[in-house]
């Protein structure tokens, strides 16, 4: 549980702190997160927070981590003020220390950071789910991204370096493949095969971006419905969450890890491929809300290679999962020694559906541009 020592090292006047509600999330796996609601000692409601305490065993820069949140945080909310809007709804605000830091050290040497709650806000998949959502989602990480398209990306630090260095996975996958520490290469020998007949996609975006043919852009890394928060009473979007992978990148990324999971018609550990199949009205909508947000800042090349981002994103998950499978599931969590092997043929057939149909998504995409 949060100390109250943690919770006051927030407060510039931590003397006057009044009755404390803490309750656990218990919906993130990474980082341990609370809900403080402080009351006066009067009894009046006087603040509402969550307060979060960065996991540094998969994070292990989080003074940069914390640092890449201020600078974005910071300049969304800038652009927001700008646009006529309350930047303490359209992006996260992050509280400062007793330490001047928007971060806590607590003596045992635990990072802690505080962020204003959202007020009335819920996230996006807690309704129910309609094609309409995902115009709503596209939407959502178009003003992200448009809220950020003049920050100079270069000044953020790669809390997770080389995460979607394509190129570097497939080599990855082809160093598992060769060593075989499971021994479980002949299980697989038809997922290797599709996996290596794919190498040409995988420099479409990291030699592009290297290159300087597409620009370097703030990137979220993590564009899941569940990521998005809307108002309760009037559904409409507020802003994304969960900062801690902002990186970086190409705007294409964030774009493709979305219908990676959007534009799918099953959980990603569906083992009845018969189930599985990328959802073209899912698409559809989301280029809708997303093309109609960025096609202004976007450039021609980064609306060219939209459905290859949603292949490519999707292809780079399923290398992951066939590597780990091979070697002997060292990184993502099984439930059983097929897990990861299931998880990656998941994601092969929906790659399949979208190579198989690219003229087709080319021209869902051209139609909102």
């Amino acid at each position: 549980m949060i100390s109250v020592d943690v919770i006051k090292s927030f407060y510039t006047d931590i003397e006057n702190y009044g009755e404390l509600e803490i309750t656990k999330i218990e919906s993130g796996h990474i980082n341990r997160t609370y809900e403080v609601k402080d009351r006066t000692l009067a009894g009046t409601f006087r603040g509402h927070y969550i307060f979060q305490r960065i996991n540094t065993s998969i994070f292990k820069d989080p003074e940069g981590l914390m640092n890449n949140i201020m600078l974005v945080t910071e300049h969304a909310a800038k652009s927001a003020v700008e646009a006529g809007r309350d930047p303490k709804a359209a992006t996260l605000t992050l509280m400062k220390s007793v330490q001047d830091k928007v971060y806590y050290v607590d003596p045992e040497g635990y990072y802690w950071r505080c962020y204003l709650f959202l007020p009335n806000s819920v996230n996006l998949d807690v309704v129910e789910v309609t094609p309409a959502t995902y115009v709503q989602a596209g939407g959502a990480l178009a003003d992200f991204q448009r809220m950020l398209s003049d920050f100079d990306a270069s000044k953020l630090c790669e809390v997770i370096p080389g995460f979607h260095d394509t190129r570097n996975r497939f080599k990855n996958l082809k160093t598992a493949i060769s060593e075989n520490r499971s021994g479980r290469a002949d299980n697989c020998r038809e997922d290797i095969e599709f996996a290596l007949s794919q190498e040409n996609i995988t420099g479409m975006i990291i030699d592009r971006l290297r290159s300087g043919a597409l620009p370097l852009r703030v990137t979220h890394n993590d564009t899941k419905l569940s990521n998005i928060m809307i108002d309760k009473d009037t559904r409409e979007v507020m802003c994304l969450i969960d900062l801690d992978t902002v990186m970086p990148g190409s705007a294409l990324y964030d774009f493709g890890d979305a219908l990676r999971a959007g534009g799918s018609s099953a959980a990603e550990d569906e083992a009845d491929l018969s189930k599985v199949h990328f959802l073209e009205l899912n698409f559809d909508k989301y280029c809708e809300g997303y093309i109609g947000g960025a096609r202004d800042f976007l450039t021609p090349e980064e609306l060219d290679l939209l459905p290859e981002a949603a292949a490519i994103l999707t292809y780079e998950c399923g290398i992951r999962f066939l590597s780990d499978y091979l070697d002997g599931d060292t990184y993502f969590s099984t439930k059983y020694p097929e897990h990861n092997l299931v998880r990656a043929r998941n994601q092969f057939k929906l790659v399949k559906d979208i190579l198989g149909n690219l003229d087709r998504l080319h021209g869902i995409a051209n139609k909102y541009r």
